[in-house]
């Protein structure tokens, strides 16, 4: 079943939030904008961790260092799976994180 327009913004905004309250809740010294849809995350490194939303196709985009990644919602987990790796969304930006910003954040529940 595909998603509707307003559900799939409600599951976009709601994971954007999700990352933002969870970056919000670390000692990370970073900047965060969220407009239009896109969620920007600015590390103290000058990294930059980006999150959008595509909605003609119903994905949503990340952006990081290691290149671009686009996920699908899996309504039977409900969650984002990256559609080329299978990976979910929270495992994923737990390894970004990492990899830009050396810390350990928890996306358990992405």
């Amino acid at each position: 079943m595909s998603l509707t327009e307003a559900r799939f913004h409600d599951l976009v905004d709601a994971a954007q939030q999700a990352v933002e309250d969870i970056f919000d809740d670390s000692d990370l010294d970073l900047d965060l904008e969220n407009s239009g849809g896109v969620l920007t995350v600015r590390f103290e490194n000058g990294s930059q961790l980006i999150l959008s939303r595509q909605e003609p196709i119903r994905q949503l985009w990340v952006a990081a260092r290691s290149g671009g990644f686009h996920f699908d919602y899996d309504a039977a987990s409900e969650r984002w799976i990256c559609d080329s790796s299978d990976e979910q969304l929270g495992e994923m930006l737990a390894r970004i994180t990492l990899d830009q910003a050396g810390a350990d954040l928890e996306f358990d529940e992405l």
